[in-house]
C-alpha cells in the first residue's frame, strides 16, 4: 500500500508507525485508519518485528477526527467511516470480543507502545488507550472530546477507560470532555511515564528494546492474550489457561534458553516464533 497519511519503519526489531499529517495535527481520516491497520497487519505478520511503537509527526499525536471530515458527516446527515471492506483486519479471529474497531489491538501477537508526542483527543486518545503501554511528553493536552460534539464516548472508551484508571477518574474525563495534561494522566495511571518531549522517542525505544531483548516473543504473545482475555472471564478460567500455557511453553526451546541465560547471568538469545 502507498502510505500517504502514515509512515512505517523497522529498526532493531521494532516497527514504528507514525501518524503523518502534521499540517492537520495528524487529524484522523478514513485514509489514516486504513493505512494504520495495514501497517499493524504488516508488523504483526513479520517475524523480524518484536514490538510496535506508534507516534505522531510534528507537534501532535492525533487531535481526533479531521474537522473537514466532521463537516462532511454533517452534510451527509450521518457518519461515514471513510473505509471499505478491503481494510486490513489485524488481530481479528483470535476471540470474538476483539473483532471490532480498535479492540483488534487485543488480538495482536506483539505489544503496542504509544509515544504520545503531542496533543491527543477523541479518536487519538482512543488509539493511545488501546496500546499496551503509553509514554508521553510532559505538559501535553489530552481530551476525550466527544461531549463537545454531541457524540457518545467513542470506540469502547466507556468500557476501556474505567479499566485503565478506575471509574471515578474515568467518569470525570468521559462526562466532562475537558482537557487534561499528560502530567495529570500520570497521576491517574493513564500513562506509564512522562518525559521531556525531546527525550520521548529515545525513552520509548530504550524501554521497548529492553523488553524485546529480555522477554521471549512467545511469552509476550501469551501474556497479552491472557491479559485481554481475562478482562472477559472469571478467575478460575484464567488460572486454568495459565496452567495449560505453562505446560505447553515449558516444552519450547526458548524456555530452556531462558533458564540457561538466567543461570549464566546473560541476555537470552531467543529463537522466537
Amino acid at each position: 500500500m502507498d502510505l500517504k497519511a502514515t509512515r512505517y519503519a523497522i529498526a532493531d526489531g521494532i516497527a514504528t508507525i507514525t501518524l503523518a499529517r502534521p499540517h492537520r495535527m495528524n487529524a484522523w481520516t478514513g485514509r489514516m485508519h486504513t493505512e494504520y491497520r495495514h501497517s499493524l497487519a504488516r508488523a504483526n505478520a513479520d517475524d523480524a518485528v518484536r514490538a510496535i511503537v506508534v507516534t505522531g509527526e510534528g507537534r501532535a499525536f492525533c487531535v481526533g477526527a479531521d474537522a473537514q471530515a466532521l463537516t462532511g458527516h454533517v452534510a451527509r446527515g450521518g457518519y461515514d467511516s471513510g473505509t471499505d471492506d478491503t481494510i486490513a483486519r489485524p488481530g481479528y479471529g483470535v476471540r470474538p470480543e476483539f473483532d471490532a474497531t480498535f479492540a483488534y489491538h487485543f488480538g495482536l501477537d506483539k505489544p503496542v507502545i504509544a509515544a504520545i508526542n503531542g496533543p491527543a483527543a477523541g479518536v487519538g486518545l482512543v488509539l493511545a488507550c488501546y496500546a499496551d503501554l503509553r509514554f508521553a511528553a510532559s505538559g501535553v493536552n489530552l481530551s476525550t472530546a466527544h461531549g463537545k460534539l454531541n457524540l457518545p464516548a467513542e470506540y469502547g472508551l466507556s468500557w476501556l477507560l474505567p479499566r485503565l484508571i478506575g471509574l471515578t477518574c474515568a467518569n470525570e474525563l468521559l462526562l466532562s470532555s475537558r482537557k487534561f495534561t499528560t502530567d495529570e494522566a500520570l497521576e491517574m495511571g493513564l500513562v506509564n511515564a512522562v518525559v521531556p518531549r525531546e527525550d520521548l522517542l529515545a525513552h520509548a525505544y530504550d524501554y521497548v528494546g529492553n523488553l524485546v531483548r529480555t522477554v521471549s516473543p512467545a511469552s509476550l504473545k501469551a501474556t497479552r492474550r491472557q491479559i485481554y482475555a481475562d478482562l472477559h472471564r472469571d478467575v478460575a478460567a484464567a488460572v486454568e489457561e495459565s496452567e495449560s500455557l505453562v505446560e505447553e511453553m515449558m516444552r519450547d526451546a526458548d524456555f530452556e534458553e531462558g533458564v540457561t541465560a538466567f543461570n549464566e547471568k546473560r541476555d537470552p538469545r531467543w529463537r522466537g516464533p
